[in-house]
């Protein structure tokens, strides 16, 4: 039996692929559109230059808010295609089958993942040849930094996509969640400053340690000096994975 669900998992990943690959929010957003705002930024702060000191003149790291907004991008492609497939009745047709929804989102995590990390090898080719001295940081850390914050991300995509109504939702819906997240990281302004309501809300969202981490790992404090923010997103993966297990609708 767990030989037929591998075999259906795997179909189902190489599926979801190529709708993937054929889906232009997704692929566009995820593999385009944060190259485009690293290097839009990285233009306009002068990353790069000799004659500007990047950690004076910056008001973030560029590359973080890239890489962040990688992990976003796929979470939104995420909601996207799961609502369109409840309303298609994709997802109906789905639950006849042995096929349960951690099999299904699995597939979607295989899939996001495999683009994150070649958005990621994108990112870090376009710093290293149009911002060179910037991209110096350990690729293998930062790349699994990036893939564990992803996978954090994208389990409270699971929650969305287990409750957005219809495809036309799927979009505001998703932004209204991930970009307030993404404001309140510690990207634009320190955590700690923040009032304590608004401190406590942030520390429920994977983004916060996902950015604490990636700075860690790019300032060269690494994993051991961020180890809560790990077990933070690993603690937060696996409870928002198991709320949206409970709230998942098929139709």
């Amino acid at each position: 039996m767990s030989r037929r669900l591998l075999r259906g998992f795997w179909k189902l990943t190489w599926l979801e692929t190529k709708i993937f690959a054929r889906e232009p929010m997704g692929f566009v957003g995820t593999l385009v559109m944060p190259l485009v705002v690293f290097i839009a930024f990285g233009s306009a702060f002068n990353v790069g230059k000799p004659r500007v000191a990047p950690k004076a003149n910056i008001p973030f790291n560029v590359a973080i808010l890239a890489a962040v907004l990688i992990a976003i991008s796929a979470v939104q492609s995420l909601v996207a295609i799961i609502s369109i497939y409840r309303e298609g009745g994709v997802l109906k047709r789905l639950r006849s089958t042995p096929l349960s929804p951690v099999t299904i989102m699995g597939a979607q995590v295989a899939v996001k993942l495999v683009f994150t990390v070649i958005s990621l090898a994108l990112l870090m080719l376009a710093g290293r040849r149009l911002f060179p001295g910037v991209m110096n940081v350990n690729v293998f850390s930062f790349t699994m930094a990036v893939i564990l914050s992803t996978f954090s991300i994208l389990s409270l995509g699971f929650v969305v996509a287990s409750l957005v109504p219809t495809a036309r939702f799927a979009q505001p819906i998703s932004a209204a969640v991930l970009y307030p997240m993404l404001a309140v990281s510690g990207l634009f302004y320190p955590v700690d400053r923040f009032p304590r309501v608004l401190k406590a809300l942030a520390y429920l969202f994977p983004t916060t340690h996902a950015v604490a981490l990636l700075q860690g790992v790019w300032d060269g404090s690494g994993w051991g000096a961020h180890w809560v923010n790990v077990a933070a997103l690993l603690v937060l993966f696996a409870a928002y994975t198991a709320f949206s297990t409970r709230v998942f609708r098929w139709e």
